[in-house]
């Protein structure tokens, strides 16, 4: 057979192995067919896995992230992406539903993974790692093990059965509350996580979740926005970033379209504004990689908590002796033969008693001293702190405010100082221009009384000059506005009276440069070229005093132009402060126009020129204070709070609003250093500083850096301080600040991040809320911790001389465990859920230094539990006597009445110093609900769970005698709360206090 020649052609899925002969040509054909049909097939199949757009999801994130350049432009540049995503440069997305789930299906959703949350059996696994539970395990074992051997399995199991019964409820228990308060945690991250972003869709700039943003999405980027996905700059004007949340790196980067257009997400702006093309979402993002590796902690313990553990280690040290001792005292009394069982008979009797009884006692012996100790430790304490806080944390969400840092609920309760906004937070932010001065006179009819050069020329600088928008509606009547208040106010009053015309206007224009506006500076500008006649203008606007500062000229109402001499600028500065004191935010904007010599000089920098400007016009808004202020500064004056406003607007402006929101008393005014420039506060010495800092109540004109200042002195004064802020500048006093409160809607995501609660509707009135709901966790604390100790010296006393005395413990480990779990969970939970009243608003502020347990407390407490343990002695010792019933109706007496104290005392610790116990009670159903549940229990342990909890069943008269017994802690308590106590804590005598009042550093 002749060997044939044959060539090996590459195909995409394999090789085709061609034999040259006779019927070469066929063969070619139809490896032409097949590999041309495979290609087709291929490039069909990488459309349709883009779901028909032209770019894959991979090249678009490897584009960001090694920010080629190079590869930007053989795409087409930012153009050109912008046509394969199928978004349109000025009018954004379609951004209907099935848009939307098109490009999610593409390119993927703004979500990331996260770690998986903890399971219920994490818990579970969690509280059995207690030594205690462990050794009433071991207990529970040689118990039912003994039991059986001794009395079979039909009774045998019982004392065994019944601890391991109570150990899997206090562990339930114990899981069931750590896993609700991790999943209350996880539930609040995801709202805090859930930022509002402005984006442009179908030619309208609204507000969606970060979480609905998609590829091809257009952003809108201010001063203090985080970038929320990997994106391209669009267009932007001095556009910086602070990437150190990416590179470690603390230098701001400069972004243009130019030298890097890139974008990434979780970068902070903190300079200019912008639009950018959303590129890549969520877990294609550099950012969703870290964040999906990164599980929120949920374990920050607050100072409270660290004080609260510190007292429970010192009562379970307490409660570890007395078991030890009881220990000690009942194996004496079993080996000496005083103890007898239930026949009457010696139970020890030396030799003559079997191995196992002596174990079966011992483990008996030993498993109610662990019981003591499982009775004393109050784990209760930090369960009620759990509780307090994940309850405050709800309810205040609900009453706007969301506490992201959980310290900073307890600290707001011992606030001092409140240093807050005025824009927003004490007024409306609802702003609307109500006077307009062009020179010397004041306009009324604008658009009729204004020459048409003049009025074109306003259009143009307010149009311009601004981040803002203002577009009609889609239906065609009406205008959609948006920006900053400020803007919105000036942008309605322009579109509505002057008839501007935006789009139009931006597109008679090149923008040439632009200065953003800031806190700091108090202005912002614009240099533009006309397409018209190429010519080019400067518009300013600003505060006013900053802005006519900058001008040399200005323009009457006929479009004339006159120099400003000494005496126009007086009359200028005049009308300002007059409209400052009718509580107006007074703005000027202002013009020049840049020759062509100007623009050829190679030596000028910048062509935004801030002098020689001609001013155009003084425009007044009016910002209403917020209904309710003025009750809110009220209360938090009588509850011992001080309040200062500092802001920005100018001292006329800022003095008028402060003396209308009851901040500032008349007759308080610059004489009296009441109210200061930010200037004049800088210009003090720090001894001045430290000096004057008590009496200031308003600081106008104050940047950023006045208002760290002033945290600080007031600090260095022993000031608990509470701090608003909304800007990127403010961040270092939301940090430095005690407790920093943001605000939700007007705050920058970089003051979010650096505050502790965020203020969500940013008034002013949930800021003395969060302060109300700050001493009402403190105060629900100390009602538990009040009721906890009852309990642990009342029963701590009686198992001490009971054992001393008898050699046995009236309470069984069983009866123990479930008055531990009383205290613990359904205590605490009752005690836990008050709300907070306008009584906690009359007291001062709690100190730092304050002991835990105050005197007050020590009063409450003492005589309740003197008055238990005098109870169940006697019932103890002469119960079966008195009511002429066996040992086994007496102990159940005895348990019974023992739970119905702590019942009633229950109601007692509800107010600390008011003898009405039941004010308030009907509206917390929580409460009722739980009392209600701890008698029926009780009920059911005594009457129905006999064999089970160790009781006998008790009548109708016995159960009036415990009832009975149990109510008069309620008028006891009316007694103990008229006694007088002294002001120095009792525990600063002895070296105690160590344990008790411990000093935490804020």
């Amino acid at each position: 057979m002749t060997e044939m020649a044959s060539t090996i052609v590459p195909a995409e899925l394999g090789c085709l192995d061609v034999p040259l002969s006779i019927h070469k040509r066929r063969w070619r054909s139809a490896f032409v067919t097949i590999y041309c049909s495979r290609a087709f097939q291929s490039f069909f199949q990488s459309v349709s896995d883009n779901n028909g757009f032209k770019l894959d999801k991979r090249i678009l994130t490897q584009l960001v992230k090694e920010k080629s350049l190079g590869k930007l432009q053989e795409l087409g540049g930012v153009e050109g992406i912008t046509s394969a995503l199928k978004t349109n440069a000025k009018l954004g997305v379609c951004g209907n539903a099935q848009d939307v789930a098109h490009r999610i299906e593409a390119f993927g959703s703004n979500t990331y993974k996260t770690t998986a949350a903890k399971k219920f059996f994490h818990f579970v696994w969690e509280a059995c790692q207690d030594l205690t539970i462990f050794i009433l395990i071991g207990c529970a074992v040689l118990s039912l093990a003994f039991g059986i051997i001794e009395h079979g399995l039909s009774e045998g199991w019982s004392d065994g059965g019944s601890i391991f019964l109570a150990v899997i409820l206090v562990i339930s228990v114990s899981a069931i509350s750590n896993y609700r308060q991790h999943r209350e945690f996880d539930k609040l991250s995801k709202v805090g996580s859930n930022l509002q972003i402005e984006a442009v869709r179908n030619g309208i700039r609204l507000h969606i979740s970060i979480f609905e943003i998609v590829v091809g999405d257009i952003i809108c980027l201010k001063i203090g926005d985080q970038v929320p996905a990997d994106g391209l700059l669009l267009e932007g004007y001095s556009l910086e970033v602070d990437e150190s949340s990416m590179t470690g790196e603390s230098d701001h980067v400069e972004i243009s379209q130019s030298h890097n257009p890139f974008l990434f997400s979780g970068t902070k702006v903190v300079d200019g504004y912008a639009q950018m093309l959303v590129t890549s979402v969520g877990m294609n993002t550099t950012w969703g990689e870290m964040m999906s590796q990164i599980s929120s902690d949920t374990s920050e313990q607050t100072p409270l908590q660290s004080r609260i553990h510190r007292l429970a280690s010192s009562i379970g040290i307490v409660g570890l002796l007395v078991a030890l001792l009881n220990l000690i005292v009942s194996k004496i009394y079993y080996f000496t033969g005083k103890t007898k069982d239930k026949h009457g008979k010696k139970e020890f009797n030396g030799s003559r008693t079997k191995m196992h009884h002596v174990i079966i006692a011992v483990v008996g012996m030993v498993g109610t001293a662990v019981t003591i100790v499982v009775a004393a430790i109050p784990e209760g304490l930090p369960v009620a702190m759990t509780i307090t806080f994940c309850y405050a944390m709800r309810r205040m969400i609900a009453d706007n405010a969301m506490v992201r840092k959980l310290s900073a609920c307890e600290i707001m309760g011992s606030a001092t100082t409140i240093c807050t906004d005025k824009t927003g937070t004490l007024t409306m932010n609802h702003m609307k221009v109500t006077k307009f001065w062009i020179g010397e006179n004041r306009v009324e009819e604008a658009y009729s009384s204004i020459s048409s050069g003049l009025l074109s020329l306003i259009r143009e600088g307010v149009a311009m000059n601004t981040n803002g928008s203002a577009s009609r509606h889609t239906s065609g009547t009406g205008f959609e506005f948006s920006g900053s208040p400020t803007e919105k106010a000036i942008l309605s009053w322009a579109s509505l009276e002057l008839h501007m015309d935006m789009d139009t206007l931006k597109n008679n224009c090149v923008i040439q440069g632009v200065e953003a506006f800031n806190s700091h500076k108090k202005r912002s500008g614009i240099v533009i070229k006309r397409k018209v006649d190429n010519t080019m203008h400067v518009h300013w606007k600003g505060a006013a005093e900053v802005i006519l500062a900058m001008c040399t000229s200005y323009h009457n109402a006929s479009g004339d132009i006159f120099d400003m001499d000494d005496a126009a600028k007086q009359e200028l500065e005049r009308i300002i402060q007059g409209m400052a004191a009718s509580s107006l935010r007074c703005i000027a904007i202002a013009h020049r126009e840049v020759s062509a010599e100007e623009q050829v000089d190679p030596e000028q920098k910048t062509l935004l020129k801030n002098n020689g400007l001609t001013l155009i016009g003084l425009v007044g808004l009016k910002d209403p204070c917020r209904p309710g202020v003025k009750k809110a500064v009220e209360d938090c004056h009588s509850a011992g709070v001080n309040i200062k406003m500092i802001t920005g607007d100018n001292i006329y402006t800022a003095q008028s609003i402060a003396t209308e929101c009851g901040i500032l008393k008349p007759g308080q005014d610059t004489i009296s250093e009441a109210v200061i420039e930010g200037v004049q506060f800088q210009n003090y010495t720090p001894e001045e500083r430290m000096e004057k800092v008590d009496n200031i109540r308003v600081m106008a004109r104050s940047s950023p850096l006045d208002k760290l200042l002033m945290v600080q002195c007031l600090k260095q004064k022993g000031h608990v301080v509470a701090v608003t802020g909304d800007g990127t500048n403010d961040a270092p006093a939301l940090k430095e600040a005690d407790v920093g409160l943001s605000m939700g809607l007007q705050g920058t995501e970089v003051a979010k991040e650096s505050s502790d609660i965020v203020i969500m509707d940013d008034n002013f009135a949930s800021v003395a809320t969060v302060l109300m709901w700050g001493r009402c966790v403190y105060n629900n604390i100390q009602k538990f911790i009040q009721f906890q100790l009852t309990v642990n010296v009342a029963a701590l006393v009686i198992n001490f001389v009971a054992a001393v005395s008898a050699g046995e413990v009236p309470l069984t480990a069983v009866q123990l465990l479930w008055v531990n779990l009383i205290m613990d969970t359904l205590g605490a939970l009752a005690l836990a859920t008050d709300k907070p009243t306008k009584e906690l608003m009359e007291n001062p502020p709690v100190s730092r230094t304050e002991p835990l347990i105050t005197n007050i407390m020590w009063r409450n407490l003492l005589p309740q539990a003197l008055y238990q343990i005098a109870v169940v002695l006697t019932l103890r010792f002469r119960g079966s006597t008195i009511f002429g019933v066996d040992d086994k109706v007496q102990d159940t007496l005895i348990f019974n009445t023992f739970v119905l104290c702590q019942v009633f005392n229950e109601f007692n610790v509800r107010k600390l110093e008011k003898n009405n116990v039941f004010k308030g009670m009907l509206t917390n159903k929580i409460f009722l609900g739980i009392i209600a549940l701890i008698i029926v229990l009780q009920l059911v342990m005594v009457e129905l769970l006999n064999t089970y909890a160790d009781t006998e069943r008790l009548n109708w008269g016995q159960w009036g005698v415990c009832l009975g017994i149990a109510a008069m802690s309620w008028p006891l308590g009316c007694v103990v709360k008229c006694l007088p106590v002294p002001q120095k804590p009792i525990f600063s005598y002895w070296e105690v206090k160590k344990y008790i009042r411990t000093p935490v550093k804020l």
